[in-house]
């Protein structure tokens, strides 16, 4: 395959796992000649989502869209989001017969629910007919897979994830204030509800607390948690020098499907400390990086005593070289009619 369209309503200034993985996948992807072309909200007049500002939603509609998927010319089109440009862009491939992948990265009903009324099942319902409309539905763990699958979706492929183990490594020295007590428990990723940041806030700890990223519920926390160091967004070398100023990265989130910032931290040498659920199980599960408990307080105590040369060692073993690899086979899987080589293998 040497040309593929990858279409996300999610795109920068978004800083989060799938814009993250998308630009990774594409250019690894391109170092072995496969053409690699984005259709995003850049693309298009835009207006802020309600509650999530820093998300911008494309004012487009279906003829603009499908212009552009025309012009990029690209042998395979993958969607990546759930937002507007990924449900006209299936509705436009369905219309030409056009083979087409998705990917979940998302637990959406989850995150509906923790804001507005509505049932799981109508949310699941929704985002089943959109993945099962296409040839495959890329999915980053075992854990999600099971759990989509029960749900009745279909055409099921694995695409796991990387990290860049030169980008993020265990720093020297620390780049936190120097009158933080120690230890340091960090939480990285967007501050928003969903991520459930408070059930780390409110342990009980030795040391300090200290939480990067930003989100519509920073501001909220920083009022409601004053004793907590709030850095803000950190990118590029200085987010990797926040990780590896931690002692112990926790990790509270129940939503996420995959969690990229577990594998960031360890590369950095910092174990884990997380609920045992989708994700975490699937990152961490056995493989002594980190400890996995119902009582977060109890886990984030554990991973003290966790060597930092270990973690670094589990987190080389995901390689975004690897994972384009993965979306590579599935994209020609899906083109081949056999979207259910994940279950035959």
């Amino acid at each position: 395959m040497s040309s593929i369209l990858i279409v996300t309503d999610a795109w920068r200034p978004q800083i989060n796992g799938v814009v993250r993985s998308l630009e990774r996948t594409a250019s690894e992807l391109e170092k072995i000649g496969v053409r690699v072309e984005f259709l995003t909200p850049a693309d298009f007049r835009t207006l802020p989502c309600p509650t999530y500002p820093e998300i911008r939603l494309s004012l487009a509609h279906k003829g603009m869209v499908r212009r552009r998927i025309k012009a990029h010319g690209c042998e395979h089109l993958h969607i990546a989001t759930e937002g507007p440009l990924g449900l006209m862009s299936a509705s436009i491939a369905r219309n030409w017969n056009m083979p087409f992948t998705t990917s979940y990265h998302t637990r959406f009903p989850e995150y509906v629910s923790a804001r507005l009324p509505i049932p799981l099942a109508w949310s699941y319902g929704w985002l089943r007919r959109f993945h099962n409309s296409g040839q495959g539905c890329m999915v980053a763990t075992r854990s999600l897979e099971d759990d989509l699958r029960a749900r009745g979706f279909k055409h099921l492929q694995r695409w796991s994830r990387g990290v860049d183990e030169h980008a993020f490594q265990p720093f020297e020295g620390s780049v936190l204030p120097a009158d933080l007590p120690r230890p340091i428990f960090m939480n990285v990723g967007r501050v928003a509800v969903e991520k459930n940041i408070e059930a780390f806030l409110e342990l009980d700890l030795p040391g300090s607390k200290v939480v990067v990223g930003d989100g519509p519920q920073l501001e909220s926390l920083k009022r409601k948690y004053p004793d907590v160091h709030f850095t803000g967004s950190k990118v590029d070398e200085e987010l990797a020098r926040h990780y590896a100023s931690a002692d112990v990265f926790v990790f509270p989130s129940l939503t996420d499907t995959f969690g990229n910032v577990l594998l960031e931290a360890l590369a950095c040498g910092v174990p884990v400390a997380a609920f045992p659920v989708m994700g975490p199980l699937d990152v961490i599960g056995e493989t002594g990086a980190g400890v996995l408990s119902e009582n977060l307080q109890e886990a984030a105590l554990a991973a003290l005593d966790i060597p930092r040369d270990h973690c670094r060692q589990v987190a080389l073993n995901y390689t975004w070289a690897a994972s384009a690899m993965q979306f590579l086979n599935n994209a020609e899987e899906a083109h081949r009619g056999q979207p259910d080589g994940l279950e035959a293998a």
